[in-house]
């Protein structure tokens, strides 16, 4: 399986995201998966590639070719794959991935898990998305998105698009386990 992993870049977080997040990697490539990440060398991308790499994991970044400056891009990857733009770079990363983890980030982190939760929405993929719900990270997403289904301005089925998990065993188990609904996406929208 190839790991769609999005997270934050940053590294000015604390160490209890990094760690699990190591783990988390760590466990996917002993498990003999594969990480697709945005290529970064810092942060949870960074932490992630680490940690598949030391598990044993292939290690796919994809990353637009001006981040190709030194220390920006982890210089451990498998493979690089480098584009022109930010969104050439998510179709790379969706189109290599057969499953999408959300963990801790800012705002491209949430961008690129709302496009692929929308595009599944949309019936465009039927591939796993989760969130791996670290420290209570996500917690006020997952209250904005409820909210979000309670005001009408979401159908509750689009709660199914995705699921939530707060350790890195249970969520790798789901993306192992995955088989997609088969429910239409007209049951998704609203007319």
């Amino acid at each position: 399986m190839k790991l769609c992993i999005y997270g934050a870049s940053s590294s000015a977080i604390d160490a209890v995201y990094t760690d699990t997040v190591y783990v988390l990697g760590k466990t996917l490539g002993q498990r003999g998966h594969s990480l697709i990440f945005g290529g970064g060398a810092h942060g949870l991308m960074g932490a992630a590639a680490r940690g598949t790499a030391d598990g044993g994991g292939e290690v796919i970044g994809v990353a637009p070719r001006f981040f190709d400056r030194d220390g920006i891009l982890w210089e451990n990857c498998t493979q690089l794959i480098l584009t022109d733009t930010m969104r050439q770079r998510k179709q790379k990363m969706e189109e290599l991935a057969d499953g999408f983890l959300m963990v801790p980030g800012g705002i491209g982190t949430y961008e690129e898990f709302f496009e692929i939760l929308t595009l599944k929405q949309l019936g465009r993929h039927s591939k796993p998305i989760a969130l791996l719900n670290v420290a209570g990270y996500f917690d006020p997403l997952e209250d904005m998105l409820s909210a979000t289904v309670r005001k009408g301005f979401m159908k509750p089925a689009c709660l199914q698009l995705y699921a939530a998990f707060s350790d890195a065993e249970s969520a790798l188990s789901y993306f192992e386990h995955y088989s997609a609904p088969e429910t239409g996406w007209e049951g998704l929208k609203y007319p």
